[in-house]
């Protein structure tokens, strides 16, 4: 799985911001408390993809839904809509669950990936941007004092 996520950041170009390890995955992933479900797809035994995903909630539509974080099709498997299987079989799952939506980010300049979720039917928002904090600002954040 972590050999699949390097692959994706390199085919994204921003394999030099994975930080991640094996161990962490198996830590965060397979532990008492999971906090991510990843869903596999081989063909003819043979690691095909995969799609890390973890179940979100929308106070606005009161309604769970599921983030899908990583989406990864292995070169020579695509244009097999392995893709798509993925993310449907794990909308499929939220649904079985009372969920009511699937959101998703994609890096600014991935332009094959922006045209297959349109294809899909998976819209952008025009009204949401994504912001982040991580590493040393992130820490700093959560240990300052509370006033």
């Amino acid at each position: 799985m972590h050999a699949a996520i390097l692959r994706l950041g390199a085919h994204t170009g921003a394999h030099q911001e994975i930080t991640s390890t094996p161990e962490d995955l198996r830590t965060y992933g397979f532990g008492e408390k999971p906090a991510f479900s990843t869903l596999i797809a081989e063909v003819g035994g043979e690691f095909a993809g995969l799609c890390l995903h973890f179940p979100i909630f929308s106070t606005w539509m009161g309604r769970p839904g599921v983030y899908v974080q990583d989406l990864y099709v292995e070169d020579r498997f695509r244009g097999r809509r392995i893709g798509e299987r993925l993310l449907r079989r794990v909308a499929r799952e939220c649904r079985k669950d009372g969920g009511a939506y699937l959101r998703l980010s994609v890096d600014s300049d991935n332009e094959t990936a922006k045209a297959f979720y349109e294809r899909l039917g998976i819209a952008w928002s025009s009204t949401e941007q994504v912001q982040k904090i991580v590493g040393d600002a992130f820490f700093a954040f959560a240990d300052a004092p509370e006033e």
